[in-house]
């Protein structure tokens, strides 16, 4: 029995240290494999345009397309910055209201059964249709940023009302049975239980208002106002300018990408320790 017992350990440390490189590996594969592939089509994209000779006002090649990004920095550069403002100011507003108001609605039933198809009617309501209205009404910049909000509201609203109605009734009852108040079961059980669903509603809100501020500025850009990078795109489109739009595309992608990637790191760290949609799954 003595010399049985070292040998379990050794073989479970051994099945783990095996997995670690697999693990590795994966990770691996996921960042190189996008790189390849985009490479690939990048190539092919080049090559296609040069044999072809195809005029950069119908398809412009990646190089062209780099050599523009450059040269037009300074501009694409502060029009990017307005986007991200408006972009970012969205969020936050989608943010503090969709999770305030999904407070009360877990706290007050009426008010859930009052508002919440209203919210449900702002969120089917096309964005396009509505961002014409919006710069009739206010001023253009605060009519982008009211596009961005309702885009990026409801996801927030209804990801946090699910997560709040989903607390584990079996720990409800345990403080009940304790005598916790109202608010010790909203701040110690419903809302660090509602926390996953929260940051997936905040990680889909913020592709969302970025999406909902290129909707208004290109509405604006048409109505002759607008600095957003999305009114480049549309300006660029009039001019046939193709080179400066696919590079302010480009620019407006890597934007989503690191808003993505930036609300997807705060959803790690939030839950890496408790959570099984953060911890290290075996396969």
């Amino acid at each position: 029995m003595s010399n049985a017992l070292p040998s379990a350990p050794s073989r479970e440390s051994g099945s783990s240290l095996s997995r670690r490189p697999s693990a590795n590996h994966d990770r691996n594969l996921r960042i190189a494999l996008p790189i390849v592939v985009l490479a690939i089509v990048l190539a092919i994209w080049e090559a296609v345009v040069r044999i072809g000779n195809i005029p950069p006002y119908v398809l412009p090649a990646p190089l062209l397309i780099l050599q523009t990004l450059i040269a037009d920095w300074s501009l694409l550069w502060q029009s990017l910055l307005v986007t991200l403002l408006t972009t970012i100011e969205g969020f936050l507003l989608a943010a503090i209201g969709g999770i305030g108001l999904a407070v009360l609605f877990n706290q007050f039933r009426l008010l859930e059964y009052s508002l919440y198809p209203y919210a449900v009617i702002l969120q089917v309501t096309p964005i396009v249709a509505v961002a014409p209205l919006l710069l009739i009404y206010l001023p253009q910049p605060l009519a982008v940023l009211a596009c961005a909000w309702i885009v990026a509201f409801f996801p927030v609203l209804a990801n946090t009302t699910l997560g709040l109605n989903s607390t584990d009734r079996n720990l409800a009852d345990l403080f009940a049975l304790y005598g916790a108040s109202r608010g010790q079961k909203l701040w110690d059980l419903k809302l660090p239980s509602a926390l996953p669903y929260i940051l997936g509603g905040l990680r889909i809100a913020g592709g969302l208002s970025l999406i909902g501020a290129v909707v208004a500025e290109i509405a604006a850009g048409s109505a002759g106002a607008g600095s957003g990078l999305a009114y480049r795109i549309a300006e660029s489109g009039y001019r046939l300018n193709i080179p400066r739009m696919f590079a302010a595309l480009l620019l407006l992608s890597a934007a989503g990408i690191v808003i993505f990637y930036a609300l997807s790191l705060v959803n790690y760290l939030a839950l890496r320790r408790w959570h099984e949609s953060a911890l290290e799954q075996e396969r």
